[in-house]
C-alpha cells in the first residue's frame, strides 16, 4: 500500500520524533533533511526509520506537508529556508506545500511568517502549536505499527492503534483537513482541531496554555532552590503534600525541564510579547522588535525567561541531553543544582 501522502518533519528533536513515529505508523512517509546536525539527531533519524534527504531542495520536492517543529528562536528562520528552496525549484509544485508551523512562538511571529510567505504562492500556511508531550503508543508492548487502511477510507488512530497524542489547534484560512492529499487523514492522526480562520489564533492558545505550566515550574524551581538553599525542602515537601497534593504532584515535571531550558527562554519572550501585545499587560521587552509593546515595560514572562536562562547558562542542568541524563532527576537534585551554580555565579560576580 503506498503511502497517504509525504511529511517533512524539521527538526527530530523529541517532539519531532514522536511525531515521525506516529505518522510513520499510520502509513505516512516521513523525510527530513538533518545535514550539519548533531550525532545524536542522526541516531534518532535512523533508528525510527525516518528518510534523510540530502538538501532543503529536495524535502520541499518530496513533500506533501512540512511540519516545522523547531526551538522558538528558529522558526522563522526555518520558515525563510522552506520559502528560498521552493522559489528556487524548477518549475512549481503541482499542489501547494502545506507549511505547518507548530512551533512555541507568540501570534505577532507566526503573522510575520505569513507576511512572509505571501510573496511564495506554492506555500499555504496552517498555524498551529502542540500543547502535550510527544505521541508515544500507550502500549509499548505492542507493534506500533498497524496494517494500513484500505483505499477511500479514513484513519482512526484510536481504533487502529491506541496513541497518546498531545492536541495540535490550528487556525488561518485554509484548514489541514481540506488539504487535497490526504488532509483529512493527516488531521485525524495528528489530532487536529482548527479553532479559527485567524492566523495567530492557535500560536496565541499554544502561549496562554504555557504560562500556566511553564510559569508554574519556574515558580517552582525558584520555591525548590530557595527551600534547598534554607535546608527546608523536605518540609515544604511535607507541606505541600498535606495540603496542595494535586500541585506537588504536578511539579515533579521540574525533573523534565533541564534539557529544554535553553528551548524555553525564547519560548517565555515570545509569551511576555503575547501577553503584551494580545492581552494588554506591560512586558514583551524581550523579543527583538517589540520595543513599546505593552508600553515597554518588564512583565511577568520577561522575568520567566531569566529563570530558564539561568537554568541554561548557570548551572550543570543547561548540560543535560535528553538521551543522557545525569542531574536534575529529581525535584530534590534540580534544587541541588540550581542553588549550586547561583552561588558559583555569585561569587564570579562579586
Amino acid at each position: 500500500m503506498p503511502p497517504l501522502a509525504t511529511v517533512g518533519i524539521l527538526s527530530i528533536g523529541e517532539m519531532g520524533m514522536g511525531v515521525a513515529k506516529l505518522l510513520i505508523a499510520h502509513n505516512f512517509r516521513v523525510v527530513t533533511n538533518i545535514e550539519g546536525r548533531s550525532a545524536d539527531t542522526h541516531a534518532r533519524v535512523q533508528s525510527a526509520k525516518i528518510e534523510s534527504l540530502p538538501s532543503d531542495s529536495s524535502l520541499v520536492s518530496a513533500s506533501d506537508y512540512i511540519l516545522s517543529i523547531v526551538p522558538p528562536r528558529d522558526a522563522f528562520a526555518t520558515a525563510k529556508r522552506i520559502s528560498t528552496a521552493i522559489t528556487a525549484l524548477p518549475s512549481p509544485k503541482p499542489t501547494p506545500l502545506y507549511y505547518l508551523d507548530l512551533n512555541a512562538i507568540s501570534p505577532r511571529s507566526a503573522r510575520e511568517i505569513a507576511i512572509l510567505f505571501s510573496s511564495t504562492p506554492s506555500i499555504t500556511l496552517v498555524d498551529g502549536g502542540i500543547i502535550g508531550g510527544a505521541p508515544s503508543p500507550k502500549d509499548p508492548s505492542l507493534d506500533p505499527s498497524p496494517p494500513p487502511p484500505r483505499l477511500g477510507t479514513s484513519i482512526n488512530p484510536e481504533t487502529t492503534h491506541p496513541w497518546n497524542r498531545p492536541s495540535v489547534p490550528t487556525s488561518g484560512p485554509h484548514p489541514l483537513a481540506s488539504a487535497p492529499v490526504s488532509g483529512k487523514d493527516l488531521a485525524e492522526t495528528l489530532n487536529v482541531r482548527h479553532i479559527s480562520d485567524e492566523i495567530g489564533s492557535a500560536s496565541g492558545l499554544k502561549c496562554c496554555f504555557a504560562s500556566t505550566t511553564k510559569g508554574f515550574t519556574a515558580l517552582c524551581l525558584q520555591a525548590f532552590t530557595t527551600a534547598s538553599n534554607l535546608g527546608v525542602f523536605d518540609e515544604l515537601q511535607k507541606e505541600m503534600e498535606t495540603k496542595i497534593p494535586g500541585l506537588w504532584k504536578s511539579s515533579g515535571g521540574i525533573s523534565s525541564m533541564p534539557p529544554k531550558a535553553y528551548r524555553w527562554v525564547k519560548e517565555m519572550e515570545e509569551i511576555a510579547v503575547t501577553h503584551a501585545e494580545d492581552g494588554g499587560f506591560e512586558g514583551g521587552s524581550g523579543l527583538a522588535g517589540s520595543q513599546g509593546a505593552g508600553k515597554g515595560g518588564v512583565g511577568i514572562f520577561d522575568a520567566v525567561a531569566e529563570v530558564y536562562r539561568a537554568v541554561a547558562e548557570d548551572t550543570v542542568l543547561g548540560e543535560e541531553k535528553t538521551e543522557r541524563r545525569k542531574r536534575g532527576r529529581t525535584r530534590e537534585d534540580v534544587a541541588s543544582a540550581m542553588g549550586e551554580g547561583l552561588k558559583e555565579k555569585r561569587k564570579k560576580t562579586a
